[in-house]
């Protein structure tokens, strides 16, 4: 692996996938790259592309290489090799000549003579012979987890809790590219004033179907616009804001949000106080830090106070029944994030959600004791795997009488048909997020 810095598109992607395969967050990691590299809009494009899809396809790509490779390989080598064969089949624009003279090019500059033979020799194979028909693989959850790219316990999981037919579209959603939705700042702006801003700046957007004060944008750069650094706006998923959504927050309410990194559920409860007060938590300084960086931007600090603390231990902190209202966004697997962070769908195994389940219900544990009668209990998370959604709040229930489940509301009346009083959003069901929300509300 060389340490040159990049310098073309299909460089970056190789080191930024590299250097995922070793464990870096894709999104830092290829922001870092791209800014170092100096490359232009079409190239930055064109990495950009790459690195994520590689991350999605992952094992499809795998899957099309066995045939051509029958020894161990080096790292950088497979994911080169990864690299050109999505080049191949999923960019259409981009020639298979220019494909393989460029990843020839990188085996040369990354390995030595017989590294760029060997890589040479199978990628004129790969186009002699062409790419096995995915459909031809018998077992079916098999050929689902290929074609989809998710481990098959993953797809496992989704078809016993969903069945199949939503299983396939969960698993098709996954891979489709993620939207950039923004919430506006009502503690500093409206809603027209933002899409006026947006509209004299050529930015095109769509209203959420789902949440509130909140835009899907369709093209341009809402980033570069002055919106965000104004505070006038913050970027969030339109199925996360829903869990602050549906607390209706009251103007003098005291709120705990109990695992509040980065701050962006604390900035948006806080948006919605004027003389009450947020408790924001995280075990780690640093992202307390970062808490209060994010109140400061969106002019809300003065509502905000943070805590360095973790939330299993809120006795040493507060007293009992302190809160209206608290929330628990916890610790997840982030299964509900594989369109936006593709990656995470390689690195989780089953037994995750096991321990994850235990760390949820310790923390709900804690902090039952802290909210006052009638108050309630907002439990979300980011994933959409049974254990960790109903599961959790069941176990929760069964030992703690003085709570009961009730309808998660929302403004928008999302899913309002459903059958259960938890509130799931399938990556399926609105191309946003999958997320989960319960509220659960203490009687005695």
């Amino acid at each position: 692996m060389t340490n040159q810095r990049p310098t073309t598109a299909r460089a970056v992607a190789l080191t930024a996938l590299e250097r995922i395969r070793q464990g870096a967050y894709s999104n830092i990691e290829l922001d870092q790259l791209l800014q170092r590299a100096g490359l232009k809009d079409s190239d930055r494009r064109l990495a950009t592309n790459i690195v994520y899809g590689v991350l999605q396809h992952r094992l499809t790509l795998e899957y099309w290489l066995r045939p051509f490779v029958h020894r161990k390989l080096d790292s950088w080598v497979e994911t080169l090799l990864w690299m050109s064969i999505y080049q191949y089949r999923y960019l259409d624009r981009v020639p298979d000549w220019a494909v393989t003279n460029e990843s020839i090019e990188l085996a040369k500059q990354w390995g030595n003579p017989g590294t760029r033979k060997f890589v040479t020799g199978v990628l004129h194979a790969i186009l002699r012979k062409g790419l096995a028909d995915l459909d031809e693989i018998a077992d079916p959850v098999s050929r689902l987890a290929v074609q989809q790219s998710v481990p098959k316990w993953l797809v496992k999981a989704f078809i016993d809790q969903d069945g199949l037919p939503t299983a396939r579209k969960i698993l098709a959603a996954i891979n489709q590219p993620a939207h950039v939705a923004v919430r506006v700042n009502p503690a500093v702006t409206t809603l027209a004033e933002v899409e006026n801003s947006l509209d004299q700046q050529g930015i095109e957007y769509r209203p959420s179907a789902i949440a509130p004060d909140a835009l899907v944008i369709t093209k341009g750069e809402v980033l570069s616009s002055g919106l965000f650094e104004q505070g006038a706006i913050t970027i969030q998923d339109e199925s996360a804001m829903l869990a602050v959504d549906s607390m209706q927050v009251q103007p003098g309410d005291r709120v705990l949000d109990a695992c509040a990194a980065p701050g962006g559920k604390t900035v948006q409860i806080a948006a919605q106080l004027w003389n009450g007060q947020v408790d924001a938590l995280d075990i780690h300084q640093h992202k307390t830090r970062l808490i209060q960086k994010n109140a400061r931007r969106l002019h809300v600090a003065d509502r905000v106070v943070t805590h360095t603390l973790d939330a299993r231990h809120v006795d040493e902190e507060f007293a009992d029944e302190s809160f209206d209202k608290i929330l628990v966004d916890a610790p997840c697997s982030g299964i509900g994030l594989l369109r936006r962070k593709p990656e995470i769908r390689y690195s989780k195994r089953p037994e995750d959600s096991e321990q994850l389940h235990k760390i949820q219900l310790a923390i709900l544990d804690a902090v039952a004791p802290k909210v006052k009668k009638g108050g309630i209990i907002t439990y979300s998370t980011c994933t959409i795997l049974h254990q960790e959604n109903d599961g959790t709040v069941e176990a929760f229930l069964s030992s703690h009488p003085e709570f009961k489940l009730v309808k998660t509301p929302t403004t928008r009346h999302v899913k309002d048909d459903r059958t259960t009083a938890t509130l799931t959003i399938l990556p399926s069901d609105f191309s946003s997020d999958g997320f989960f929300i319960s509220s659960m509300q203490r009687v005695m």
